[in-house]
């Protein structure tokens, strides 16, 4: 508890410092989020995983380039929504087991193997962090795969699967737009655009559309800038 108040106090103590004693707005002390648009789908040899780029304090716009699809093997990354600090943490923390476990045996983990991680953390402390995690992969298993880890720890494999803030304006664009056994091409074009709709509608979406192409070769990334993002309606 003396470390927790006295850290409270440093913090008081240099808020006031540099406010010169006045109250700052509240956007210095908010939380660093990344309110979101995180996406991910299935095709016939691997997965595509995308999201935007912005990341918030309250309503001030902290980074228009935040990465948001982490690394967690050479052939597995999640999407991260909720608190920055939460979801990165518990990256790290996945990282750590899952290399642990490549040790161990001396093969690449699966994907579920790091969904289970994922939502064992997520689930153990819902009740202290925020963290919505998309974890999408290949292994010679199973191939592509995606798991949704929502808020609270649940865990679901979808072949399509959208989270965030911004998810919320698109569900009914995805559910007309998606159909099986799309091609790679036609997988990227369709995260990209599902992306840009969100950003066109979410206040805590914007930026650019960052994706992650995994196969059995690898990961390839990609970065669609703000001015080549599709156009819609925006009346």
């Amino acid at each position: 508890m003396m470390m927790g108040s006295n850290l409270d106090l440093y913090s008081q103590h240099n808020k006031s410092k540099v406010s010169g004693g006045m109250n700052l707005p509240d956007w210095v002390s908010e939380k660093h989020m990344t309110g979101t648009s995180i996406m991910a789908i299935e095709f016939d040899g691997g997965v595509v995983l995308g999201a935007d780029t912005r990341s918030t304090t309250g309503a001030y716009v902290a980074n228009r380039v935040a990465d948001k699809l982490t690394k967690i093997t050479d052939k597995i990354y999640c999407c991260r929504s909720g608190s920055a600090a939460d979801t990165q943490a518990i990256a790290d923390i996945v990282n750590y087991h899952l290399e642990f476990h490549e040790v161990q045996t001396g093969v690449d983990p699966p994907v579920k193997s790091a969904a289970v991680v994922f939502k064992g953390l997520c689930y153990q402390y819902r009740d202290q962090m925020s963290a919505g995690i998309l974890v999408a992969g290949w292994d010679k298993q199973l191939g592509g795969q995606i798991y949704s880890i929502p808020i609270g720890g649940m865990i679901n494999r979808q072949k399509v699967s959208i989270g965030g803030s911004g998810s919320s304006y698109i569900y009914g664009f995805v559910d007309s737009q998606y159909k099986d056994n799309m091609t790679l091409e036609e997988s990227a074009d369709f995260v990209t655009r599902a992306l840009s709709l969100a950003i066109m509608r979410d206040g805590s979406s914007g930026g650019c559309v960052r994706l992650a192409i995994i196969t059995e070769a690898g990961v390839e990334r990609r970065l669609i800038t703000g001015d080549k993002l599709p156009k819609f309606y925006e009346g």
